[in-house]
């Protein structure tokens, strides 16, 4: 009966992620658009994509890749992909599947470029 007990006390344990003290039952698809930019940004355009599976960027489904965008985003991709809340990660206001980061850019006076908002929503994968 102990033996019995440890085997499904593993395969419940392998069956769970671990991140941060949650118990992690989904894996979510993260579609982040480009929702607004403010001064001029070279490389994204209002309602561009990137979709990220983690730990892979899908490039076939990417509209563009910036690393000053993938820079203020990178912490937070895993977490979120596991089901960390948004709210909790101060990315939303409330609870849900969409919160929102901004580009590392500063834009102008003080670079040629501009800032991005970025709206990342969450899909269910399993």
């Amino acid at each position: 009966m102990y033996l019995v007990g440890v085997i499904i006390f593993y395969v419940w344990s392998v069956d769970k992620q671990v991140l941060g003290g949650h118990f992690m039952k989904e894996t979510y698809r993260l579609v982040i658009t480009a929702k607004e930019i403010r001064g001029k940004c070279p490389v994204f355009k209002v309602r561009d994509k990137i979709v990220a599976e983690t730990p892979e960027i899908m490039l076939k489904e990417t509209d563009a890749l910036c690393v000053h965008a993938l820079g203020s985003m990178i912490s937070m991709i895993t977490a979120l992909s596991c089901g960390i809340s948004f709210k909790e990660l101060g990315l939303a206001t409330k609870e849900g599947n969409v919160g929102y980061v901004q580009c590392l850019d500063p834009g102008t006076p003080y670079t040629k470029g501009g800032t991005v908002i970025f709206e990342i929503r969450r899909e269910k994968i399993r």
